[in-house]
């Protein structure tokens, strides 16, 4: 995790924690995207906004006015200033907290992660009470991970400049070399001096930047080839559904698996749709509206439906894995155990203004296979666990007999 969640966080670091549909002929074909996780450091979004007060309007029903943010930036540029900054200043007025605006770099580079891949050290960071900044994760192979960074080492400060009390956005944006308006990001190659602490130990080294992967899917069976295997989705970028599918041919039967869905913001719903379609035979997994015009998200044909299956959740569960979630629940494919989602179901689609910056506005939201809507409720588990989720769900599964 990052910081605490009343940490105000700016709108421009919750991009990606919009559920986004892309539709053909306007950026790209059949991509819905969801969010990254609030600590990596190839993420993009990284503030979860705090649920709404029980009771209050949802933020969600609050929608920013296409037509009201084209004509914006169109009349911003017009008078020589930055479209996209008025373009934001509209999505800011109108209370919808998932639409955002996106730099052209800025998204290029959004579709770059979605590809699974970034440029970076191969740290991921979050923020501890007081401001302070630690190192969360180290990617394997990567440079920091070659110099000797670990997990839980204090980060002071990167090219010189504090990153105590500093958004753990802003701190991932120097990580990464970002341009301060989104326009760029550094390339491979590029030097950055971190300072770092290790207890009592203070020392400072320069890293350079190199392009990397991210790794989405974990796969580990803890109990020996007979016993279950576990297969942890961080996010939904290019690929999960063919490596989850990959896991799933080389499950035990008799073990089962346990789809560790907690933390997951999102990603690409199309490698949500992906998942699902590993344990199910065709049939619905989601329906979705776009501007009142309903549409259907269907799985593929022959996924393993007898192999036993729990899927975790937790309340950072979100978006395409609230989707994913749902859909294996509401067909009796899994028991779903842990503490309710987050509850982020809308959808939004992107368009290009006039200076080629992206408006990713709300158009409509989701809904699982039995109609359920995820906005603000979220998911509630068949069997809600808040302590020791995970060796309650592997009770379950123990229980559910065998897949032959």
């Amino acid at each position: 995790m990052s910081g605490p969640s009343s940490y105000d966080r700016p709108r421009r670091y919750r991009r990606g924690a919009a559920l986004t549909l892309f539709l053909a002929g306007v950026l790209a074909t059949g991509a819905v995207t969801g969010t990254w996780s609030d600590e990596a450091e190839g993420a993009v979004g990284h503030g979860i906004p705090e649920r709404p007060a029980s009771g209050a309007r949802p933020p969600e029903a609050a929608t920013a006015d296409r037509a009201a943010v084209e004509r914006a930036a169109a009349e911003a540029i017009e008078d020589g200033k930055s479209g996209s900054q008025a373009a934001a200043e509209v999505v800011s007025r109108s209370g919808d907290r998932w639409s955002t605006i996106y730099t052209q770099g800025e998204f290029e580079d959004f579709q770059r992660q979605l590809g699974g891949a970034y440029v970076g050290v191969g740290l991921w960071v979050r923020q501890l009470a007081g401001g302070r900044t630690e190192v969360s994760r180290v990617q394997p192979g990567g440079p920091a991970a070659r110099a000797g960074i670990a997990v839980h080492d204090r980060l002071r400060a990167i090219d010189g400049r504090t990153t105590q009390g500093r958004p753990v956005t802003e701190t991932v944006a120097r990580l990464r070399g970002d341009a301060p308006d989104g326009s760029r990001t550094a390339a491979a190659g590029t030097p950055v001096r971190l300072d770092l602490q290790r207890g009592t130990r203070r020392w400072s080294l320069t890293l350079h930047r190199t392009r990397l992967r991210t790794r989405n899917v974990t796969v580990d069976r803890p109990a020996g080839p007979h016993g279950p295997t576990r297969v942890k989705i961080t996010s939904f970028a290019k690929g999960t559904g063919a490596a989850v599918r990959r896991a799933v041919r080389d499950a035990s039967p008799h073990g089962g698996v346990l789809l560790d869905l907690r933390g997951n913001t999102g990603g690409l719903v199309t490698e949500s749709v992906a998942t699902a379609s590993a344990f199910l035979d065709g049939g619905l997994v989601a329906t979705y509206d776009v501007r009142g015009s309903q549409r259907a998200l269907y799985a593929q044909r022959d996924g393993n439906t007898r192999l036993p299956l729990v899927v975790l959740v937790d309340g950072g569960t979100m978006s395409a894995a609230e989707l994913l979630a749902g859909a294996l629940q509401d067909r009796g494919r899994a028991i779903v155990v842990g503490s309710p989602t987050f509850g982020k179901g809308s959808v939004q689609m992107p368009s290009r203004l006039p200076d080629g910056s992206v408006a990713e506005l709300t158009v409509g939201h989701y809904r699982t296979p039995s109609g359920r809507t995820v906005d603000d409720a979220g998911l509630t588990p068949d069997l809600v666990v808040e302590d020791h989720a995970e060796r309650r769900a592997r009770t379950v599964l123990s229980g559910l007999g065998t897949g032959t």
